[in-house]
């Protein structure tokens, strides 16, 4: 048998991997080989991050970034590729929120919660496609959130932002399928997740943030973002929570109105005080040790039924299947005897 030259390890680039879902994703795909280009506004926590990517024996690459800024997010492409190879997988992850009602949203506040949700998105993805169309091969892998079909009160502006990515993502596949491109693209919406971002995000209220619903571990979106890199699948959606509030709200929409008025309000505030004077990360990285996990690992599920159910679907439906024909074989069998 001739000997075959192995396939060079895939190159991979998550936005918002210094912390959070982006770091646990980063080290995932770092755990299968992968040389990972970590992006993110925080040197210091950027670091932490390659140390423990190294750990494991893996590559990593720090380059800070603010993915608000086209021309950095642009430049930082252009040094992956130069560093450690064609771009094979975009992660874009980084986000930003404000824990507030929106008539006390100032508009700055506003505009850049949007930047880094939104338009971080779409230039990540330009980033990405001026490279991969080229080589008419890769694979852009959009972080969504149950949010961005079912907004809740109190994070108007993510909500809106990831609304707005879903859509800019439609519009996006339409055109690759016109192209004929090869260059793959997929969305996977997260439910309420355990991560830093309640204990550094921008709030208005005097008590500390909190996930609404359901709480799952970073690493359990990490596992379907790393999934959807190999597998064709329009959308991921990732728990039970998330599959509920996309379905009820194509169904009973005015119902969840009022429903998440009442429940996702007071909902997301915990009963612990927030302290004095903490601005938050919108406008800059915060100091801190922060990680993949928030503050929450008591309350936070380690692994999804649904999400394993959902990425191994096919095979089960084949099995339902065959079974199914079994059962009419031995029926009929049963009958002519």
């Amino acid at each position: 048998m001739p000997w075959k030259q192995p396939d060079p390890p895939e190159v991979v680039v998550v936005t918002g991997a210094s912390a959070g879902v982006g770091r646990a994703t980063a080290v995932a795909f770092a755990l299968k080989g992968a040389k990972v280009a970590l992006l993110a506004r925080g040197p210091e926590r950027l670091e932490r991050a390659r140390e423990e990517i190294e750990r494991f024996g893996g590559t990593a690459l720090v380059i800070p970034t603010d993915v608000a800024s086209a021309d950095q997010v642009e430049a930082a492409a252009d040094r992956i590729e130069r560093e450690l190879g064609p771009i094979d997988i975009w992660v874009n992850n980084a986000m930003a929120t404000i824990f507030s009602r929106t008539d006390e949203i100032l508009s700055a506040e506003f505009e850049r919660a949007v930047q880094v949700t939104f338009l971080g998105t779409v230039y990540g993805t330009q980033a990405a496609l001026r490279r991969m169309k080229q080589r008419d091969r890769g694979v852009i892998i959009q972080v969504g959130s149950a949010l961005a079909y079912r907004a809740i009160p109190l994070q108007a502006p993510y909500c809106a932002a990831k609304h707005a990515a879903r859509s800019f993502t439609d519009s996006l596949r339409s055109e690759l399928i016109h192209d004929r491109s090869h260059v793959r693209l997929t969305m996977v919406h997260l439910p309420a997740m355990n991560t830093p971002q309640f204990d550094w995000g921008r709030c208005r209220f005097e008590q500390k943030p909190k996930p609404v619903g359901r709480i799952f571990e970073p690493e359990v979106a990490a596992d379907a973002i790393v999934w959807a890199a190999s597998h064709r699948r329009r959308e991921v959606w990732v728990g039970w929570p998330t599959v509920l509030a996309i379905t009820a709200q194509k169904v009973v929409n005015k119902f969840l109105d009022r429903y998440l008025a009442k429940k996702a309000y007071e909902g997301q505030l915990t009963e612990e005080p927030l302290p004095g004077g903490r601005e938050g990360n919108l406008f800059r990285p915060v100091a801190g040790s922060f990680g993949a996990h928030g503050r929450f690992d008591r309350q936070a599920a380690g692994s999804s039924v649904q999400l394993w159910l959902n990425l191994r679907r096919r095979w089960i439906f084949a099995a339902l299947f065959g079974a199914a024909a079994l059962v009419v074989v031995l029926l009929r069998s049963a009958g002519g005897a």
